[in-house]
């Protein structure tokens, strides 16, 4: 039988202390190498709660699933802000550079849908018309018009 302790943690600061302290206690395991697994693979997330799922097995032994933040905390992780703009509309909170785009589509990896980098990227910029955040400079509809008609192939 394989037990499931679900938390939100800080990227890459998890510790013994709530919440997973008390969940795992009574499992039998080793929290501080838990812990530790934990760290190293949220460490990429550093600023954010990620969702992490531990699966303990029988044996004590255990498997670490991370899931990802949400693309919104993403984008505005990548700027350094704190929230999204109060109206997308006609507030913009920043620009995210191409690069920054791509390393977003790193990050949510098998999350998104797209089988091409372009598609993934129509993906971050849908999520950037909500947040309030410019792509290369552009409006994010401008910059997903432009990707459909090819200015950025080659580029990418």
């Amino acid at each position: 039988m394989v037990d499931t302790v679900e938390a939100l943690v800080d990227g890459g600061r998890a510790s013994a202390g709530p919440p997973l302290g008390p969940a795992l206690g009574p499992k039998g395991v080793n929290i501080g190498q838990i812990i530790a697994a934990i760290n190293e693979k949220t460490k990429a997330y550093s600023g954010m709660k990620v969702p992490v799922k531990i699966l303990i097995k029988d044996d004590k032994s255990f498997e670490i699933k991370v899931g990802t933040p949400p693309m919104s905390a993403l984008i505005k992780g990548e700027l350094g802000v704190d929230c999204g703009a109060h109206n997308a509309r006609t507030e913009k909170i920043g620009n995210l550079t191409i690069e920054q785009a791509k390393k977003i589509v790193e990050m949510k990896g098998d999350d998104l849908l797209g089988a091409t980098i372009e598609a993934r990227l129509l993906e971050v910029a849908g999520n950037c018309v909500s947040v309030g955040v410019t792509i290369d400079g552009k409006d994010p509809r401008v910059f997903s018009k432009d990707i459909k008609a090819g200015v950025y192939a080659g580029k990418l």
